[in-house]
């Protein structure tokens, strides 16, 4: 199986070969592999070569159905896998290589395109974190290692530990960041990067950020077109406040400039911050895949981007 038509922009990473597409699927709400199926294969299409999936997500039977796809498909070694373990309580450094084990065999890989750590556990020092994954590495089970939830200080003392002792370094942080201003956990544990401190950690150090939630779990669109979601984690039980609704006025005085979509605004907001960044959508269906793309296709000022954040009052010409 081959792309066709690739609009989705790929990106490298440090430590992973080949490169990612910008846009990221997620693959915790696919239960169904024929559904599933027929998803990534419209995902494929469309130039998405990268899939992100944990240990932990359906009791390992969305891993389960990626693995049974990608051979299907004959694609294994064309895409770029994001693989995440050590979520809470098992956030453990004794526990990442038994975890990735089973991951790896769900998904008929010998190896991790990307790992990333699920959560962070501050018990630990950040060393031994480190260490792990550097062995891992060097035995050629990971490519690239990142943290998904860390703190921005955590994620520093990791990357200055690695820099001081001669080791990789993490590459990626992966919170969650949207233009709307997560508010309200939507897991335990769970931190956002929109931030001023983590947003000048970021521009400064240029690392690479992927965003989980990118779309703020439908913050951006109508009542009528949202997905529905549990009421603990959907977008007003989250994301909603004033700064927000002014956020998402913003959006939506954007959308009707570009003839698109508010969602695609704040898409184009993630993907267009000053330092490499990715995001992770949820598509359940092909239509919001389709949906999703327009996007890309938009290229957001600096003085736009920090408009939409409520960094500036004053909208500044493109």
């Amino acid at each position: 199986m081959s792309s066709t038509s690739q609009t989705i922009p790929r990106l490298p990473l440090d430590g992973m070969e080949g490169a990612i597409s910008s846009l990221i699927v997620g693959c915790d709400n696919q239960p169904d592999l024929d559904l599933a199926s027929a998803l990534w294969d419209a995902w494929w299409e469309a130039g998405g070569n990268g899939f992100d999936t944990a240990h932990i997500y359906g009791q390992g039977l969305h891993e389960q159905n990626l693995g049974a796809w990608m051979r299907s498909r004959g694609v294994a070694g064309q895409a770029r896998v994001i693989v995440k373990g050590a979520h809470t309580p098992n956030c453990l450094p004794d526990a990442i290589e038994a975890q990735l084990t089973v991951s790896l065999e769900r998904l008929g890989l010998d190896h991790a395109p990307v790992y990333i750590m699920h959560r962070d556990n501050t018990e630990v020092p950040v060393a031994e974190f480190v260490d792990v994954l550097n062995d891992l590495h060097n035995r050629g089970l990971i490519g690239a290692i990142g943290g998904s939830n860390w703190s921005v200080a955590r994620f520093a003392e990791a990357r200055a530990y690695a820099q001081a002792s001669g080791r990789r370094g993490l590459s990626l942080l992966n919170n969650n960041l949207s233009l709307a201003v997560m508010e309200r956990p939507v897991w335990a544990g769970c931190i956002t990067s929109n931030a001023p401190e983590a947003l000048a950690f970021l521009r400064a150090g240029g690392v690479t950020h992927l965003s989980w939630s990118s779309q703020a779990r439908g913050y951006f669109m109508g009542a009528g077109e949202r997905t529905a979601l549990p009421d603990d984690t959907a977008p007003d039980t989250c994301f909603a406040s004033a700064a927000n609704e002014k956020r998402r006025r913003r959006a939506e005085t954007l959308a009707a400039d570009y003839g698109v979509h508010p969602h695609n605004i704040a898409t184009a907001w993630v993907l267009g911050q000053g330092f490499p960044s990715l995001a992770l959508i949820g598509p359940r269906t092909i239509e919001e895949i389709r949906t999703t793309l327009p996007a890309l296709g938009l290229r957001l000022s600096t003085g736009e981007i920090a408009w939409l954040n409520l960094e500036q009052d004053a909208r500044q010409p493109p």
